[in-house]
């Protein structure tokens, strides 16, 4: 079981004062059935295009965290019901996107932690454009694949390395 947000805050504020523990700014809305996840980072940068995304979600996912850069633009959803049905089915313990989702509804309905900046009722491009394993920076801070998430309704934190 993961420790709150807040504990793993005040057992390492070493490392938060060294910056291997950074907390993502409260920019973020919860959706799927589960408030608290972690797991191991999966970096995927992409623009308006879900392409990636999709080809992510319906890999296994190992209990990992896909953290997906979509340069915040809120034009389009880059994750949606079927998404998120396939990423629960997968084994992915949650997505965080730095973009909207859609579908919040049905998204809701699925045994996954969501975190996105908003929703929106546009899809997105598929174009097949985008890069994975590579380092993103949002919300105030930089996370690469490797990286350590944790979530829950406090916040967001991203670790070099496991926390306990």
């Amino acid at each position: 079981m993961m420790k709150p947000t807040t504990d793993l805050c005040d057992a390492h504020e070493d490392k938060l004062a060294a910056g291997t523990l950074r907390v993502l700014a409260p920019v973020f809305q919860s959706f799927g059935k589960r408030a608290m996840f972690s797991g191991r980072v999966r970096t995927l940068k992409t623009f308006e295009d879900n392409s990636l995304v999709k080809q992510a979600v319906e890999s296994p996912g190992e209990g990992r965290v896909l953290v997906v850069d979509g340069g915040g633009s809120l034009r389009c959803a880059l994750l949606g019901g079927n998404l998120a049905k396939a990423a629960a089915q997968n084994g992915w313990a949650g997505v965080v996107l730095n973009a909207p989702v859609r579908d919040a509804n049905e998204i809701d309905e699925f045994d996954i932690g969501v975190r996105a900046l908003a929703t929106v009722p546009m899809r997105s491009q598929k174009r097949g454009i985008g890069e994975f394993d590579v380092m993103v920076n949002f919300a105030g801070a930089t996370i690469k694949s490797g990286d350590f998430l944790y979530a829950d309704r406090d916040g967001i934190l991203v670790s070099d390395e496991a926390l306990s």
